[in-house]
């Protein structure tokens, strides 16, 4: 029986949050219509007819709620009828055109606005809610039953997109999330983007299979494509020319299976209205070129994170954009995806730049290369729009001053050119360059890196900062976008993100949080409610400016002798950027002793946790509520596990054995005891990232790959030697259960038995034999044939509850 709905309740709350209509930002409208056309293409790029964009919404709707599917009714209208001008949806009850038993009328410029405005209706009429299965699925239990749908005020409700892109995706998302799904997930995803209301959504699945055909056509070899792609986990960093051959090389049945895969993608996408974002050609190309094309401008690029500079992975070559190659094989490339997917888009991605910086600063030199770098897209479409990573800007900040920031965005045609202020979020450039000198730009959040799991965000940044950069002056903004490297975790900060393509005034976010609750678990609860404006005030109110990448000593172990500690190894240090060869790469400041992000009060924290765990007797049948417990309680106990390290480290610092001995354990012991909390959520575990990667092998050769580029990914990452690990070791670290006991919890226990051993016989550590240890374990690891748990086992609730009473109470 479905508990009934607070209809008032939630009418009166959507009043409150429902975006006024847009108000023109000063000097975008232009950009934006620029940007518009030259994305339809004049008629060219293949669009989805109306009655096609009707059943793609219909389809969603269908797989997201089976039970509702003749209760919707949704209508395909042009921008200039009920839309104004903009793209829009709108919402009103069926009425006399009640066919089928239809109850809610949606209307919408596209499918996507078609789902976007489903969504709205689900969420605010019906208290439903909808996230990833990973962090607890979709709550419709408060969607009332067929029949007896909520009705839609007057003559119903409309809500227009203040800009007219919503972005989605990082180049290494790719890597990092999706490397092993198939059809099925993927088509969840894609539901899942329409009704987050994406429609500019990066499309990089399957780009090696055109890439084998096009060097082909310049007489590469397959022997030679086996060096230059890297493993499926590490393509996006072997197609950014950061590396080559690690972890491949690919099958030609990973490389068929992908480009099926990515054309069934790509359809759905069409099909739904959105306009997918293509890869181009970089100037990342294989070693052979330097060989066939003798007197081409190649450049070998230096190290990007070897330890020794092996060149089976290090040092690819770059294509000069000036040289007439480049634009030979741009055109090449872009010809040969119209041949496979037709003529589906005009939109494409490029960061040649990205850490590649040019030769010379001069302003003359660095526009002919970015000129160069469109005239391949262009020749290959006449229509094309070069989108663009702003990065750079940020990270290589020496370099691009105003004089090169200019020459770059404006050596292309005005509105044939969009860039991403990728890290809006926490660091944006459109502050600091007069709204990228008059290009149009994406208002974007970065939020995650290297998918790792910690509940971490600005909520106050992302309610706030979208609009503070539409409506400033002269303002070139037309879109918002999401550009974190993996997904599936921190649901309340992707959920009101993706509300920001829809919303043209700030959001009062403790408000929207209280409304955010009632959906999420499907019922009101005081101290749950209570528990999130706490979270909201600390977890997600990170302010100091610091990008955040956990680095807890249980995923991240210190690699230092402990003979080097300063006197005072409790002093806290934060962290900070460095520059380097890879992308978002963080370092500690700290000369000895490296220190986790903390950027919150852990005491607040533990009170949001305790009430949440008093909200369990209400709550405890919601997945999204056990998500959320295990969660909070993972990131309570290993923040104080980096509390206990540091006291162990005290302890052998004052040669205090029996100290040691205490914090060793509790450390180690907060290891399992997270672990089988872990094990209590099916979306904590490691099994079905192992599972999800065998199972699209087909040979016994290509199974070991796989769970090799599987698990290597997610610990030791790239190279080592005997006694030293890898530069990125940990970077994509994971709290999943199976990781902790069987990766972590080892190398952190020979680590501490070192230390207990060193005390005990007077001898000082020897940190290179632990590493030869350790090392030699995780390769040995990586290389493992373990199986671990695909389900969950134990109750969330009552592990949680018995762990706070043990750590916190």
């Amino acid at each position: 029986m479905r508990p009934p709905t607070p209809l008032p309740f939630l009418l009166l709350l959507l009043l409150l949050l429902l975006p006024s209509p847009p108000a023109a930002a000063a000097g975008g409208a232009d950009g934006w219509e620029a940007i518009g056309a030259a994305a339809a293409g004049g008629g060219r790029r293949r669009v989805a007819s109306p009655e096609e964009q009707e059943a793609a919404a219909a389809g969603v709707l269908r797989r997201l709620l089976p039970s509702h599917a003749r209760s919707f009714r949704f209508q395909i209208v042009s921008k200039g009828g009920v839309c104004g001008g903009s793209s829009c949806f709108r919402i009103s009850n069926a009425d006399g055109s009640r066919r089928n038993g239809a109850e809610i009328l949606i209307q919408g410029t596209t499918a996507v606005e078609l789902a976007s405005g489903l969504h709205w209706y689900l969420k605010y009429w019906c208290g439903a809610h909808i996230s990833w299965d990973k962090t607890g699925g979709a709550q419709l239990a408060s969607v009332p039953l067929p029949g007896s749908l909520p009705q839609v005020k007057g003559t119903g409700v409309k809500i227009e997109r203040p800009v007219p892109w919503n972005y989605y995706q990082n180049v290494v998302t790719s890597s990092y999330s999706f490397v092993w799904w198939d059809w099925k997930r993927w088509e969840k995803e894609i539901d899942w983007m329409a009704l987050q209301g994406i429609n500019l959504p990066l499309a990089f699945t399957g780009q090696e299979a055109i890439w084998q055909k096009v060097f082909k056509s310049f007489n590469v070899t397959d022997r030679d494509l086996d060096d230059f792609f890297g493993g499926p986990a590490f393509l996006a960093w072997a197609r950014m020319g950061n590396l080559h051959g690690w972890g491949g090389p690919l099958s030609q049945n990973w490389l068929d299976q992908q480009l099926t895969l990515q054309k069934k993608i790509l359809s759905r996408m069409i099909e739904l209205g959105m306009v997918p974002v293509l890869p181009s050609f970089s100037g990342n190309v294989p070693s052979v070129f330097k060989k066939l094309f003798p007197s081409a401008n190649i450049t070998k690029l230096g190290d990007w994170n070897t330890v020794d500079g092996d060149p089976r992975w290090c040092c690819t070559y770059l294509l000069d954009p000036s040289d007439a190659l480049f634009i030979d094989v741009g055109l090449a490339f872009i010809r040969q995806q119209m041949k496979e997917y037709g003529d589906i888009t005009n939109i494409y991605n490029c960061d040649t730049f990205n850490e590649n910086t040019p030769p010379t600063n001069e302003p003359a030199y660095i526009s002919s290369l970015g000129s160069a770098i469109y005239e391949a897209m262009s020749r290959g479409n006449k229509d094309a729009v070069w989108l663009m990573q702003g990065w750079l800007f940020y990270s290589d900040a020496a370099f691009w001053k105003e004089p090169q920031m200019k020459a770059l965005l404006h050596s292309v045609p005005t509105g044939k050119m969009i860039v991403l202020d990728l890290f809006a979020d926490v660091k944006p450039i459109w502050q600091m360059s007069s709204q990228f000198y008059g290009v149009p730009y994406i208002w974007c959040m970065l939020h995650n890196f290297g998918g790792n799991i910690e509940m971490y965000g600005i909520l106050d940044s992302i309610a706030s900062g979208p609009i503070n950069a539409r409506t400033s002056h002269n303002s070139t903004m037309v879109g918002v976008g999401m550009c974190m490297e993996g997904i599936e975790h921190n649901p309340v900060v992707y959920e009101l993100m993706s509300e920001m393509a829809f919303r043209s005034q700030k959001v009062e976010v403790e408000d929207w949080l209280k409304i955010y609750s009632y959906r999420r678990y499907g019922q009101s609860n005081v101290e749950v409610e209570k528990a999130w404006g706490i979270l909201y005030h600390t977890i997600y109110n990170c302010t100091d400016g610091i990008a955040d990448h956990n680095k807890d000593y249980i995923v991240e172990f210190p690699d230092i002798s402990p003979n080097s500690f300063s006197s005072d190894v409790s002093k806290r240090k934060a962290i900070s950027e460095v520059k380097k060869h890879r992308r978002f790469v963080l370092s500690e400041v700290s000369a000895s002793l490296p220190h986790p992000h903390l950027w919150y009060s852990t005491k607040e924290a533990i009170k949001a946790l305790e009430l949440f765990l008093n909200a369990g007797n209400d709550l405890s049948k919601s997945l999204t509520y056990r998500y959320d417990l295990v969660d909070l309680t993972r990131q309570s106990l290993s923040k104080l596990a980096n509390e206990v390290y540091l006291d162990a480290m005290n302890a052998y610092r004052k040669k205090d054995s029996n100290g040691l001995n205490f914090y060793t354990k509790k450390f180690l012991e907060l290891i399992v005891d997270i672990d089988t909390l872990l094990a209590s959520d099916d979306n904590f575990l490691l099994g079905p990232w192992l599972e999800d990667a065998k199972s699209l092998a087909r040979t016994e050769n290509e199974r070991k790959q796989y769970e090799w580029n599987a698990r290597t990914q997610v610990t030791m990452w790239y190279d080592n030697t005997k006694t030293e690990q890898s530069k990125l070791h940990d970077y994509a670290n994971k709290f999943w259960s199976g990781l902790l006991k069987s990766y972590y919890l080892p190398r952190a226990s020979k680590y501490f038995s070192r230390l207990t051993k060193g005390l005990q016989e007077n001898q000082s550590f020897q940190l290179e034999e632990w590493r030869k240890d350790w090392i030699a374990y995780s390769n040995e690891w990586q290389s493992g044939k373990e199986l671990y748990a695909v389900k969950a086992t134990g109750d969330a609730l009552a592990i949680s509850s018995s762990l706070f009473k043990k750590y916190f109470s």
